[in-house]
């Protein structure tokens, strides 16, 4: 009967060591593809090219191109082309927190297209932190500037009002200068 339980503990732990390694490669990531240098290239290429497009676009065709590529948002290539025209300086006060989503996600994706596209991303993620922290520097310093100029006003009406009080007051006569007393 000993026997018989000894066999029927290696039998379960085999068992055991079976379903353990099933289950470890189950679990397994799936390995990204990562494209090559050529095709990173191309893809840097592509976006820098249609960066330069944007540059010669009227308003019109940039808000239908804006509309044609919100439309197919879940797409890397599109997500890192609405970022760009998004970036766009002419487009007034840029508000920096859609591109920056727009870059964290194509950040975040293993697809292909997104790989390829990542070292762009990352470099305009970077800027437009490094521009969102000056910017906040400058409102700040804009801010300081403004209540520095607000106390400068307050200084210079008390110096004024000080000015018209001694104005104001009845002159005083002229003292005999001490050699000329006899």
């Amino acid at each position: 009967f000993s026997n018989w339980i000894c066999r029927m503990k290696n039998r379960f732990s085999c068992l055991l060591l079976l379903l353990a390694s099933l289950a470890g490669c189950a679990s397994a990531p799936p390995t990204a593809v990562f494209p090559s240098p050529e095709e990173r290239a191309s893809a840097l290429d592509a976006a820098l090219e249609y960066r330069q497009t944007l540059v010669g676009m009227s308003g019109n065709e940039l808000a239908r191109e804006r509309s044609e590529l919100a439309a197919r948002n879940a797409d890397p290539e599109a997500q890192m082309r609405l970022a760009l025209l998004h970036l766009l300086p002419r487009q007034g006060n840029v508000e920096l927190a859609r591109p920056l989503a727009l870059l964290e996600s194509v950040l975040k994706s293993s697809r292909p297209g997104a790989l390829a596209l990542q070292p762009l991303a990352r470099l305009l993620v970077e800027q437009l932190n490094e521009r969102q922290r000056l910017e906040g520097a400058l409102d700040r310093q804009a801010q300081q500037l403004k209540e520095s100029l607000k106390k400068v006003q307050e200084l210079q009406e008390k110096i004024d009002r000080l000015a018209e009080i001694e104005r104001s007051l009845p002159q005083r006569p002229a003292l005999p200068a001490a050699g000329s007393a006899r």
